[in-house]
């Protein structure tokens, strides 16, 4: 075999550094092995001239021989970890990883994270938007983007990323889902490098492609989505109380709309409930009976996750303060009402040809593929040594679920590939096809084999699984494993239900339990206290109906 000969003393290759005696010469294969070792902790390796090596860790470079060449770290500089995402699953990996060990760094379009259990409350003023917001600076983060990854170059460990330049785009679904693909419209570009990525950027709310939802109804999944509801639900009230606002219009205008009936459709309702007639009533008197709220939902029944009998409490419950739920209808068509500034038609595939008026529709029923899940799955992609550098011929591609279209990774939360092509007949993982230091959670991904529910609940403890793992350096020796600690929606009027594999509950013990819950996973020391000041404010003095 050729060799190489350097001179004595230290060879600069990246992180590393080859310290090598005198009168040895160091072979191809031992230099490839030193330039292929990733830095990040003070390492001493003996590499023989042969290209054999053995490793191990040292805060001193070991005695050097003439038949040994000594490689060591120069630099103390951690391993970069990127994270894409600021949501539940990024946001709580983020928080658990060791800033001591990594170097932690988000990019994602808003610069906050939003607890999402409580959003419905802001948007009728029970809590203040601030109360659930955290911020991603506060973390001590090495830096952090406001941007959204367009690509991922995973042979260079390149991250192409689109800067955000108006916080007003991110915090708001509607403006969120029209964001310009074409390259041309894109705003200004630049590269971030990672050594471990970890994409947590979440999903799109579906819209099945219906007429008019993107542009008119009304989303809930940040928080200018939640302070858009507010003063649309506010200035529809202002509107109906103009004498010039026939009866008919006030109907319209006073009609909520909430198409989806899972969770999160269900307690904007009851919110929207408890503001009307809590507080509305006191300022609107001759109005509230002119309003209705109605929930449609294509599933024969609300709240799939729960079992019948705790759904039709919900649906006895509703029923009872005068929400109208409706399932099996079918929204076909959302479009503006020419005879009524401000109100919107409903086509509904049950009625035919009639058209329902309403002032808001509020848009809730499930997820869809986030763009750059899309655009990281259609990649082909040379299968990958664990330094980045192509091994095979074989052309590879990302996993996604055949249903979902998400990420597919491994009970380890890696990142798998499969055989370009073969994406509909990969239902056994190709041996070795894991994507070198990319890990996936939360809702843009699907674990294999685990049909585990889009929620909070699954990214956060994904997140924190993974952030553990690494601290620990044992990612690949302990599966995730899901605790459900079961599930909650409120219904109004301090009631609630809540199902866990130990117990089920109904009413106030219920509601009680569902605060409590929320109270303690609060994320920050301010906002476990301004939540329960909040509550208490509002229920002492009402809530805030102001418009701003």
């Amino acid at each position: 075999m050729a060799t190489t000969p350097l001179q004595s003393g230290v060879q600069a290759v990246g992180r590393l550094a080859m310290v090598r005696p005198a009168g040895v010469v160091l072979t191809r294969a031992a230099y490839n092995y030193g330039r292929q070792t990733v830095g990040g902790l003070r390492m001493a390796s003996t590499v023989t001239t042969e290209g054999n090596a053995l490793s191990g860790y040292s805060n001193t470079v070991e005695e050097e021989t003439s038949q040994e060449l000594v490689l060591i770290v120069c630099s103390d500089k951690k391993e970069r970890v990127v994270i894409l995402g600021s949501g539940w699953a990024g946001y709580a990996f983020a928080r658990t990883l060791d800033p001591n060990k990594f170097e932690r760094i988000i990019i994602s379009p808003r610069s906050y994270f939003v607890f999402t259990p409580l959003l419905a409350g802001t948007s009728v003023g029970t809590l203040e938007f601030r109360a659930v917001l955290e911020s991603v600076r506060r973390l001590g983060l090495v830096n952090f983007h406001q941007g959204w990854a367009d690509d991922i170059d995973f042979s260079r460990k390149t991250i192409h990323v689109e800067a955000n330049t108006s916080d007003d785009l991110a915090s708001r679904t509607r403006l969120l889902m029209k964001r310009s693909q074409d390259p041309a419209e894109k705003g200004p570009m630049f590269d971030v490098q990672y050594d471990k990525l970890v994409v947590a950027v979440g999903a799109y709310s579906q819209t099945f492609g219906i007429e008019g939802v993107k542009e008119h109804a009304n989303f809930l999944r940040d928080i200018g989505d939640a302070r858009k509801i507010r003063m649309k639900v506010l200035q529809s009230f202002e509107k109906a109380t103009l004498p010039i606002t026939t009866n008919e219009e006030k109907r319209k205008l006073l009609h909520f709309a909430i198409v989806g009936g899972g969770p999160t459709g269900i307690e904007f309702a009851a919110e929207l409930h408890d503001l009307v007639h809590e507080d509305l009533a006191k300022t609107y008197p001759d109005l509230i009976k002119l309003v209705n709220i109605t929930v449609y939902d294509v599933a024969p029944k609300v709240l799939p996750m729960f079992d019948q009998k705790l759904a039709k409490y919900a649906m006895d419950t509703f029923g009872r303060e005068g929400i109208a739920v409706k399932t099996e209808h079918h929204l076909t068509r959302i479009r503006p009402d020419e005879d009524c500034e401000g109100c919107l038609k409903l086509k509904i595939q049950e009625y035919g040809e009639e058209e329902v008026g309403a002032g808001i529709v509020v848009w809730s029923t499930g997820l869809m593929q986030n763009p750059l899940v899309k655009k990281m799955e259609s990649k082909v992609i040379q299968r990958l040594s664990p330094s980045g550098d192509a091994f095979s011929a074989e052309e590879m591609q990302i996993q996604k679920d055949p249903k979902t279209k998400s990420i597919v990774t491994d009970s380890h939360l890696r990142v798998t590939m499969v055989p370009a092509g073969s994406q509909e007949n990969a239902n056994e993982m190709v041996k070795g096809s894991l994507l070198p230091d990319v890990y996936g959670i939360g809702d843009c991904t699907v674990i294999k084999g685990q049909g585990l529910p889009a929620t909070a609940q699954v990214a956060s403890q994904q997140a924190t699984h993974l952030a553990k793992r690494l601290n620990k350096g044992d990612v690949d020796q302990t599966p995730f494993k899901f605790k459900n600690w079961g599930t909650m929606t409120y219904l109004g009027n301090w009631t609630a239900i809540h199902q866990s594999s130990a117990d089920e509950l109904t009413g106030w013990a219920a509601w009680v339990l569902w605060r409590t819950a929320y109270l303690t996973k609060s994320m920050s020391l301010r906002n476990k206290i301004m939540v329960p000041v909040y509550w208490a404010m509002s229920w002492i003095f009402g809530r805030d109906i102001s418009r701003f």
